[in-house]
């Protein structure tokens, strides 16, 4: 059974290439051609995420979405343990949302412009004023209605634990005014960590927390706000670990 799914996570990587060029291109012909909004292919993105999520053989399970308005916008704002947290959030959380992106991404050939296509937001990860002009416009497409996911740590953990939440992703829930909605996710980790190429199968659990409201916080708030979500998802782990061990 380990030979096998060696052999399968080899395949894996190429397989995760070619669905995700098939795909970008699939999205430039919907919005290019068909004319389509950027909600016409989500759908698109929903099943790469899928299909690369079976062929890794990788369960996920999401629970706690009735806590949400799906009449709202929300940031929602998860812990990252593992690139594969991507997949499990666009293929499974059931939400329509954007992802918030570098802007250097934007530029990758065909990948970009798909991602454009579909409504994903570029962000300037420098310093300045550059960085500053693009978390305003972010934040104003946030507060017309798109909601978006965010990770607060900035990057994958590297020994499976949460790390601190840095206070500058708060600014950008405050700016725009939109509830800010905690999700843990547990098992990723062990399915790809950071720094490893091949896939292991697993399970990944998601729990979405109740949304919290940003109106009565300013950006001199934004190291409390960034407190309040780090408890709040650690305890939505602490509550997925008890019921793994049911």
């Amino acid at each position: 059974m380990k030979l096998f799914h060696f052999f399968r996570a080899l395949l894996v990587v190429p397989f995760s290439l070619l669905v995700t060029l098939i795909i970008s291109i699939l999205t430039l012909f919907y919005a290019v051609v068909l004319r389509r909004g950027a909600a016409s292919v989500q759908g698109l993105a929903a099943w790469w995420a899928k299909s690369i999520c079976t062929a890794s053989g990788v369960a996920v399970t999401v629970t706690g979405t009735e806590k949400l308005d799906p009449n709202k916008p929300y940031i929602f704002a998860a812990n990252h343990q593992s690139q594969f947290d991507i997949f499990a959030l666009q293929g499974f959380l059931g939400i329509d949302f954007r992802w918030l992106a570098k802007k250097e991404l934007f530029q990758v050939p065909i990948w970009g412009p798909a991602m454009r296509s579909a409504g994903y937001i570029p962000v300037d990860r420098s310093r300045g004023r550059q960085a500053l002009i693009s978390i305003n416009e972010a934040a104003e497409k946030i507060a017309a209605g798109t909601s978006v996911i965010i990770f607060p740590e900035g990057t994958r953990t590297r020994d499976g634990k949460m790390q601190d939440f840095k206070a500058g992703a708060m600014v950008l829930a405050i700016k725009s005014g939109v509830d800010i909605v905690p999700l843990a996710i547990r098992g990723s980790y062990e399915i790809l960590p950071k720094g490893k190429l091949l896939i292991k199968p697993g399970n990944i659990s998601i729990q979405v927390g109740e949304p919290i409201a940003t109106g009565k916080y300013t950006s001199k708030d934004k190291h409390t706000l960034a407190k309040i979500l780090h408890e709040d998802v650690a305890k939505l782990l602490g509550t997925i670990d008890s019921q793994a061990k049911k």
